[in-house]
């Protein structure tokens, strides 16, 4: 192996250790940080489709060609179904603002625990819909949830 050949080895040999250290931009699995809770107003439910009372968790996971963003959300009882994230417009610029919506049981179930009680959710956003955006938020009822990039 030539000069030329070593050096190229050794580039990218370095590219590859810098993906894995820390808090570098170039490292994928570090592209949207650690999830935060703020609480607010209860927001405006849709009667057929009601919001889920509080999102527990959200997360983002870089993908070819996006990021699926993933969320928990708690409903006051059992037999919640059929959760959708659902995109809202928004005002402030580079965010990214979704609803969490769920369907209500048909009959009436008990509150029980709640990690009986928790709904996931999740969509595909696509990298020409992440362009510009540094925020995603997922709001509920009683509070959102948001990570940032």
């Amino acid at each position: 192996m030539g000069w030329t050949g070593r050096i190229a080895a050794a580039a990218a040999l370095l590219a590859l250790v810098g993906c894995g250290l820390g808090q570098t931009r170039l490292n994928p699995l570090n592209w949207f940080g650690r999830d935060s809770s703020e609480r607010i107003e209860a927001a405006a439910a849709v009667p057929t489709r009601p919001v889920v009372d509080q999102v527990v968790s959200l997360s983002a996971a870089p993908m070819p060609g996006g990021a699926i963003i993933s969320t928990v959300g708690l409903p006051p009882t059992q037999g919640f179904w059929e959760a959708q994230l659902v995109r809202l417009p928004t005002e402030a610029p580079g965010t990214l603002l979704l609803e969490f919506r769920i369907l209500p049981p048909i009959e009436p179930k008990p509150a029980g625990t709640q990690p009986s009680r928790e709904v996931l959710a999740g969509t595909f956003i696509s990298d020409q819909d992440l362009a510009g955006i540094r925020t995603i938020t997922v709001q509920g009822r009683q509070n959102r949830r948001s990570i940032r990039r």
